[in-house]
């Protein structure tokens, strides 16, 4: 491997992996969000829609270094 991030393809659409990580970050903050919900976690975050910004930035990151070479 070269080093340099290569694209995702998708048919003949070609994605960056900045993007595919923070679909899929969002993704899985939006499950995380679903769950904290569900078992009335929330109700212990002072501003919940600002846990769900912040989820979804460590999501990225996280997928972004270790998961998906960007």
């Amino acid at each position: 491997m070269n080093g340099f991030p290569s694209e995702w393809a998708i048919g003949t659409v070609y994605l960056p992996p900045v993007l595919v990580a923070a679909a899929l970050g969002l993704l899985l903050s939006w499950l995380t969000a679903r769950l904290m919900n569900r078992y009335r976690l929330s109700r212990f975050l002072l501003y919940p829609p600002g846990v769900f910004v912040a989820l979804t930035i460590i999501y990225t990151v996280i997928l972004g270094s270790w998961v998906i070479p960007i």
